[in-house]
């Protein structure tokens, strides 16, 4: 994987009438990681989806490449279709490999319910499905929404490993999560009411 970019500058989130943050600023380069933190109701999942461009930014600028791949907590998979079939029909909208939803569902210890339908799968299980639709994705920039939540601890070794050969590959990861995960963010961005702070 090569390209993958992504910068923010001055970044700033208005919703609802109210200033969520603003003045963010964040560079990561290929095989970077970040990770958000702050209390509920700060904009860590709103800083996501303006990154993503679901939400757009009141101010700053935001330039990223390698494309985008997000998780968080709408599932955007069809409930009656086969789990590998419905992670396929996305991996084709994203043009991914063709082996990709394979190494996916191998990734997040899946492939054994390929076959079953997405109504089926227990929560742990929809959110590793979650996270394989990314994988599958084959995007340079993930964005990871409390990706530990509903993982037990053997759930939460695969995503750290996943995470590892992301970035080993060059990818980008920016995660917002309230609990500890296992993945390698030099960078904390610690979102406060109306600002940010980098460590």
């Amino acid at each position: 994987m090569t390209g993958a970019a992504l910068r923010l500058a001055d970044v700033a989130c208005l919703r609802g009438g109210r200033m969520l943050f603003r003045g963010v600023s964040l560079t990561l380069k290929p095989g970077g990681g970040a990770l958000l933190t702050g209390p509920n109701g700060v904009g860590k999942s709103s800083l996501l989806r303006v990154i993503g461009g679901l939400l757009p930014a009141f101010a700053g600028t935001i330039t990223l490449s390698g494309g985008v791949g997000m998780a968080d907590e709408r599932l955007a998979l069809d409930m009656d279709l086969p789990l590998g079939r419905a992670l396929d029909f996305w991996a084709k909208l994203d043009r991914a490999e063709p082996d990709a939803v394979a190494a996916a569902l191998e990734a997040m210890a899946l492939t054994r319910l390929a076959d079953v339908p997405v109504r089926m799968l227990s929560t742990g299980q929809r959110k590793r499905a979650m996270l394989a639709r990314v994988i599958a994705s084959g995007a340079g920039i993930w964005l990871l929404d409390e990706p530990g939540n509903g993982l037990d601890m053997a759930s939460l070794d695969l995503l750290g490993r996943a995470v590892a050969t992301h970035l080993a590959a060059g990818g980008i990861v920016v995660a917002a999560s309230h609990q500890p995960l296992p993945i390698d963010a030099p960078v904390t961005l610690a979102l406060a009411d109306h600002g940010a702070e980098a460590a």
